[in-house]
């Protein structure tokens, strides 16, 4: 029943509100999709604000994920977010804060991105959990996300141990309604029974906890068979002797099986829940012996899968890797149907819609800055323009089709030095305002260090803008940056990107290109969508 305590939430807000209401402290994140809302959630919500709690944007996933050891360090709740390849960036942190382990409760929640709507991978960050000895929950809906953040503060306090939530960009952008606590937990107190023999990682405190951690992995897994987000679902009226078929679903699967299941009473067949990790072999076995095969529906990689193989007879176990459910991409309601059998109608797509490929805004700076560069390399043979992450990368698209490489974070200020040590001219980068501070500038001093033949261009349009115009570390800083770095002052340039400056931008992009050394120029205009926000806000206040 719906009441006052009752919210209509996507499964983003689900996680803030529980992480709120389990006495949070602190969130530490960078934006990515679709992880993003978790954090603006609990920097517009009223408890959070009344509170202080901390809730900035940090320069990178890594930079977040230290800040909130430092915060669990002193016997407080901290919350980490990110997408599933930011967990890539803080993978340092992240596998050694096993061996710290934790203070006050630690989460760590990662959005996977399966059919990568938004990314460059569909990589399935339970992997980490399993490589890292750390337990992972996984929620299947909306209500389960909210309910397991307190959970999860609870578990990683009485294990002494960062928990891994992981969702996929379904559960993080659908919504549900979801009936919340009367009264958030107030936060915990400020602790100083931090041990700093299990916080300095030399080796001999680094072998002692690794022993510790490993020894724990047996009670994890016993947790795990007992979790009330972990169950065994039989039907009343069972078969005579074994089911035909068994189904082990994970995570949002879970709520795809049981929409097919409902739609097809006779399918009836048990089914086993995973939300909570490590896997829970003690109940796999109890499936399998009630089922002749056994079939895994998990959005994103065959983790459960493979394991599976390790538990029983393998030529009786179905899923991503034999075909019954596709080997990549999201999994739907229909791919379920057809992995049982049945053969949904076709979806006729109406002949007046027409496939939009993204581009970028009408208006937007970066537009001219790939107008200028374009104009001109077309006077020079084989130039070579390596991207990044952002709004900018639209710019491989037509009618520009300007840059050559986007590989990951930051990457294309080193990707740009390696080629010109390889001996290509012109090696120019292009890098956003934001990409830069989270992982361009290391990559900027190596070039400085070494004097690279580069032309870097920092497309600063004052926000994070692909993310939805959060704030951006660097925001007038970057001349002061690149200053610090070692650039030297007669070959930094700022100028305004606008067609009636093309002249000059044109001008100093060929001057640079010719200096054989490193150069930066900075476009700099604000993002067209915060302009017109901000406008709006103005207009609102006046």
């Amino acid at each position: 029943m719906v009441n006052a305590n009752c919210l209509l939430l996507l499964g983003d807000e689900a996680i803030a509100q529980g992480a709120i209401d389990a006495g949070l402290s602190g969130v530490y994140a960078y934006p990515g999709t679709p992880s993003t809302e978790i954090t603006e959630y609990i920097q517009q919500n009223t408890v959070a604000r009344q509170r202080g709690l901390h809730s900035r944007w940090c320069t990178n996933e890594k930079t977040a994920m230290e800040a909130a050891l430092g915060m669990s360090f002193m016997g407080k709740r901290a919350l980490v977010c990110m997408k599933h390849v930011g967990l890539n960036v803080c993978a340092d942190p992240f596998v050694n804060s096993a061996m710290t382990g934790v203070c006050g409760g630690l989460v760590v929640v990662v959005a996977d991105d399966p059919s990568m709507h938004s990314s460059q991978d569909e990589q399935d960050s339970r992997f980490y959990g399993k490589f890292a000895l750390l337990p992972t929950f996984e929620p299947s809906d909306q209500q389960e996300a909210y309910d397991m953040m307190d959970a999860a503060f609870d578990y990683s306090e009485r294990q002494c141990l960062p928990v891994l939530m992981r969702i996929t960009t379904r559960m993080a952008h659908s919504r549900a309604v979801v009936r919340m606590k009367a009264q958030p937990r107030p936060e915990n107190v400020l602790s100083y029974d931090a041990v700093a023999a299990n916080w300095v990682l030399l080796p001999a405190n680094a072998r002692r906890r690794n022993d510790k951690v490993t020894a724990q992995q047996p009670q994890l897994e016993a947790d795990a068979a007992v979790s009330p987000y972990n169950r065994l679902e039989t039907p009343a009226s069972p078969s005579a002797g074994k089911w035909p078929l068994g189904i082990l679903a994970s995570g949002i699967a879970y709520n795809y099986v049981q929409e097919v299941l409902k739609a097809h009473a006779e399918l009836a067949c048990p089914v086993l829940k995973v939300s909570q990790y490590p896997l829970p072999k003690e109940l796999v076995r109890k499936l399998m012996s009630q089922c002749e095969r056994l079939l895994v529906v998990e959005e994103g990689q065959p983790f459960i899968e493979e394991q599976v193989r390790g538990v029983g007879d393998d030529s009786n176990i179905l899923g991503r890797l034999t075909g019954q459910l596709p080997r990549t991409g999201e999994l739907t309601p229909d791919s379920v149907s057809m992995a049982l059998g049945i053969t949904p109608p076709e979806a006729e797509t109406p002949s007046i819609v027409a496939p939009r490929p993204p581009q970028l805004c009408q208006g937007c700076g970066h537009r001219d800055v790939y107008a200028a560069l374009n104009e001109v390399l077309r006077e020079y043979e084989n130039p070579r323009v390596f991207g990044d992450i952002g709004c900018y990368t639209l710019g491989f698209l037509p009618p520009f089709r300007a840059i050559h490489s986007c590989v990951d974070m930051g990457a294309s200020i080193t990707m740009a030095k390696g080629a010109a040590d390889a001996g290509q001219w012109p090696s120019v980068a292009v890098i956003g305002d934001s990409t830069f501070t989270h992982s361009g500038m290391t990559g900027l001093l190596d070039a400085v260090n070494e004097n690279a033949d580069i032309t870097v261009v920092i497309s600063d349009n004052l926000t994070t803008a692909m993310t939805g115009g959060q704030d951006s570390a660097g925001t007038n800083k970057f001349e002061a940056i690149c200053r610090g770095l070692g650039v030297e002052e007669d070959h930094l340039h700022v100028v305004v990107p606008l067609p009636k400056n093309m002249p000059e931008i044109t001008r100093l992009i060929r001057e640079e290109i010719n200096y054989h050394g490193v150069s930066v120029i900075i476009p700099r205009r604000e993002c067209i969508q915060t302009f017109k926000r901000h406008a709006k806000e103005k207009k609102a206040q006046a």
